[in-house]
Parts: C-alpha cells; sequence; structure tokens
C-alpha cells in the first residue's frame, strides 16, 4: 500500500508571459512533449516507448541541469516538473533542438503528479534546490516532509536514488532528519558530485558565499546489503 499522497503546495507560482515567438514554439511543442499532472496511472512503457530507466526532477527552474543531464545520459528518461514557464521553454526547446524523445515535461505541482507515478516504478528523484521555506510557519510547505518523501520513496524502485542539492544549511539539517527517518532509504551526506551541473541560481548562491550540500539516499528492502559507494550513484 502507498502512503497517502500530501496535498499542500511546496511551491511558490512563478508563471512569467513568454514572448510572442516563444509563446508559439511553447503552443507547438507542448502538445507532444508535456504530460498532465492529472490524470489515470501512467504507464512509463506508453509514454516514453520502451522500458529504459525514469528519473523524476523536481523543480528543475530554468532547465540548465536537467538539460545538460539529458544529453550526457540518452538512456536515462526523464520527467521533469516545474512550474516556473520561462524554464519549462526552455526545456521544450532542448527537446526540439536536439532531437531527444526520451524527455516529457509536467507544468504543475509534482504532489499532484505523484498519484499518477506506479509504485516501484522511478530510478531515481531529484531534487535540486528545492524552495527552502525559510520562515518557520512555512516549513510545513518544504517539499522534504514526512508523508512526501513517503510517498517518493513508495514510487522507487528497489536500488532506486533519491538525490536532494541546497544552499541552505538549515533545510540540508532539516532533510537529513527526515530522509533518514524512513527506514527504506540509506545514505546521506556527500561530496558535490562532479556530473552534477553548476546552474545559474547555485552560481548566484556562491557569489553570495553559501555552500551547497548534496544528500544522497538508496532505496533498499531490509535483504539487501547497502551499495558499496553512495558517492557515485547516478554517475554514469
Amino acid at each position: 500500500m502507498t502512503a497517502p499522497l500530501p496535498i499542500t503546495r511546496s511551491f511558490k507560482p512563478r508563471r512569467r508571459r513568454l514572448s510572442p515567438m516563444r509563446a508559439e514554439r511553447y503552443a507547438r511543442l507542448a502538445p507532444q512533449w508535456t504530460i498532465s499532472p492529472h490524470g489515470q496511472l501512467l504507464d512509463w512503457f506508453e509514454v516514453f516507448g520502451d522500458g529504459g530507466p525514469v528519473v523524476l526532477d523536481i523543480g528543475f527552474g530554468g532547465g540548465e541541469a536537467l538539460i545538460e543531464l539529458a544529453g550526457a545520459r540518452p538512456d536515462e528518461r526523464v520527467v521533469g516538473v516545474e512550474v516556473h514557464t520561462p524554464g519549462i521553454s526552455n526545456v521544450l526547446d532542448a527537446i526540439d533542438a536536439s532531437g531527444w524523445h526520451q524527455v516529457r515535461v509536467v507544468e504543475g505541482d509534482a504532489l499532484e503528479l505523484l498519484s499518477r507515478v506506479p509504485p516501484a516504478s522511478l530510478a531515481g528523484v531529484r531534487m535540486f534546490f528545492p524552495d527552502p521555506w525559510p520562515k518557520r510557519g512555512q516549513h510545513h510547505r518544504r517539499i522534504v516532509r514526512a508523508e512526501v518523501v513517503a510517498a517518493l520513496v513508495d514510487r522507487l524502485a528497489a536500488g532506486g536514488y533519491l538525490h536532494l542539492a541546497t544552499d541552505i544549511t538549515d533545510y540540508a539539517r532539516h532533510a537529513q532528519v527526515v530522509l533518514e527517518a524512513d527506514p527504506r532509504l540509506a545514505g546521506g551526506l556527500i561530496p558535490r558530485p562532479s556530473w552534477r551541473p553548476i546552474t545559474r541560481y547555485e552560481r548566484k548562491a556562491i557569489a553570495a558565499g553559501r555552500t551547497s550540500v548534496d544528500l544522497l539516499y538508496t532505496r533498499i528492502d531490509q535483504w539487501q546489503e547497502l551499495p558499496i559507494d553512495l558517492h557515485h550513484r547516478g554517475d554514469h
């Protein structure tokens, strides 16, 4: 049985108007490459046309990391979720320019999309620099909270990974506590992976003197041995 799906939004809507040229491209590309967050349970084979590993990229922002990793990992099927319209447009443009068939985009709330994601069907979940909701009264909106983590882990296959990056020290501590509370996850703090792209957001964080923290966990079953080297999980 999967965990009940959370409904509290974990993002601030950031929809912006596109230029007429970009709006035209968006209207042309979206029907082919986007997935609705609402509807029946998805069949990844029907979505992508094969049985390749599927990774959920939650909150990809401007799309830089998603685009770079999609180019470097053509065997990986990526479902990117975002509400930032220009970022979605960037990814759609990259799909079109690169002739990719392994990337899909969801414009909406990842928490709503989860109801369409089959249990134990994901090879990985990426959450790079999610909204930290810094005020104490906003912490319940953080995407890394117990009920969300439970729902995400339900949808990870055994051996699948959950990778979080944040430049907010308090959020990193909070996330580590929440992630380590799920007995199906093993892992923890890792050095910054060389393969994780530096986005515009992270460059601003570095310029402001903030250091990024990477947390990497793998779904295990009780009878499984721990991975030999979690540091290189997903580095292929």
